[in-house]
């Protein structure tokens, strides 16, 4: 009886391991989409317009970034243009904080004279092209009145986009210890910028969907900061996936590298081909030339496994929910829509791996009513639970709403249907009684 016992406490113990192992051994293949091994510490390929996840690889681990930050000082540099708040023909001139730091060639810079003066298209190119440090600093302290300032604001703007594990230092993605002990107020002297795999892919999205501009100087390969001035400068852009360069790919636009010891080779890289485009992001990988074939590999995955497919039309209307209920209205309902044609990346050969759902906001709608007012959202999601699921949630949402106005009734509408409602109700009840 013992050993029948032995026996079936281990054949139990044998089970359990077995069941751990092939739930471990899914969740790695499932993270890592198998058949691609991408060799770097965290890695996330996305079609930028949806933002489907096609490959991920500890996608949410937040590490060092080093010049990838800059994409956040241009999302700052670009929204403060787009406000008024400064032009790209202003001049600005260098601090002596920005002279110091510029003047450190074994950094990546172009020397900037202490109280010169540069347009912020100057120094924009210089950061977005040849990723100069001191121009950062200055755009930086333009923008914001000193860096510790800009700063507080590039972790305010992540959090209104939705940057989830991200932490910014400073305006570069230097170390700390990299600025001469003029690191920014209120942090310290060895820290380091940080942000997800995930969170460079968002960023690099939001980038280039609301200043789409971004990539007319992203994909420069060369230009001269300055020509004929003082103190010219040949600028190379370090993204050697640009067309013509060492590693050029079809389609490459952009984005940023970056590279400190702590976070290695870095890449947010972005291709477009026919109307699709995708955001590869490589963190810490081994060399210069690694973070290169590593984002080729995941171009060659979305670009050859891949494609858009129009799902549903603009106008779509989910079959059982085409319209709400407008209880104040003229119209007791009022027809509803998806405001957008729902276009998404679908595996080459599968017709549609996507399920449609919606939500519709709490609460009776309240007339009156405007045409083209939003009433909820259209889920889209993979009937694949285990499927990555979108950059900002596990499902996509495209606005539902309403394809014509409704006004308000009167008093002496709504009065006449509170009262049919009230005898209504009435008669409801009598039946039920008699019918019981």
């Amino acid at each position: 009886m013992k050993f029948v016992f032995q026996n079936r406490v281990i054949a139990t113990m044998m089970a359990f391991t077995l069941l751990f192992s092939m739930f471990f051994t899914y969740k790695a293949s499932a993270e890592s989409n198998t058949g691609l091994d991408i060799k770097a510490e965290a890695a996330i390929l996305i079609e930028a317009d949806s933002g489907k996840i096609l490959y991920a690889k500890n996608k949410d681990q937040s590490l060092p970034v080093a010049s990838m930050t800059k994409m956040m000082t241009e999302y700052l540099v670009h929204e403060a243009v787009a406000k008024g708040k400064i032009k790209w023909t202003q001049k600005t001139q260098a601090s002596e904080y920005a002279h110091l730091i510029s003047q450190d060639r074994s950094l990546s810079n172009v020397p900037l004279e202490n109280g010169g003066s540069y347009t912020v298209k100057e120094l924009y190119e210089a950061v977005a092209i040849y990723s100069a440090n001191g121009a950062a600093i200055a755009l930086a302290e333009l923008v914001s009145g000193s860096e510790g300032n800009f700063v507080k604001e590039m972790n305010k703007k992540a959090k209104e986009l939705g940057l989830k594990n991200s932490k910014f230092v400073n305006s570069t993605g230097l170390t700390n210890s990299d600025l001469k002990g003029k690191h920014p107020d209120g942090t310290s002297a060895n820290e380091e910028n940080q942000m997800s795999a995930s969170d460079s892919a968002l960023l690099a999205q939001r980038l280039i969907k609301d200043y789409p501009d971004i990539l007319d100087t992203a994909k420069i390969t060369k230009k001269v900061f300055q020509e004929g001035g003082k103190y010219p400068v040949q600028m190379d852009n370090w993204n050697w996936m640009l067309k013509g360069l060492v590693y050029g790919y079809e389609g490459v636009d952009g984005l940023k590298t970056g590279s400190t010891p702590a976070a290695g080779y870095c890449f947010t890289g972005t291709a477009k081909r026919d109307n699709m485009r995708l955001i590869a992001v490589v963190i810490k990988t081994e060399s210069y030339e690694a973070r290169f074939q590593e984002t080729k590999k995941l171009f060659d995955y979305g670009f050859s496994g891949f494609e858009i497919k129009e799902l549903y039309k603009k106008g779509y209307q989910p079959k059982d929910k085409k319209t709400v209920a407008v209880p104040n209205g003229k119209e007791k309902e009022v027809k509803i829509e998806t405001a957008s044609a729902i276009k998404v990346p679908v595996p080459k050969g599968e017709k549609n791996p996507y399920q449609i759902g919606y939500t519709l906001n709490k609460g009776d709608l309240k007339a009156p009513l405007k045409a083209k007012e939003q009433v909820g959202f259209l889920t889209v999601a993979s009937k694949d639970k285990q499927d990555s699921g979108f950059l900002a949630e596990k499902e996509l949402k495209v606005p539902l709403i309403t394809t014509e106005k409704v006004e308000k009734a009167n008093w002496f509408v709504l009065t006449m249907r509170s009262i049919g409602s009230f005898f209504g109700n009435l008669w409801d009840s009598a039946v039920g009684k008699i019918t019981g």
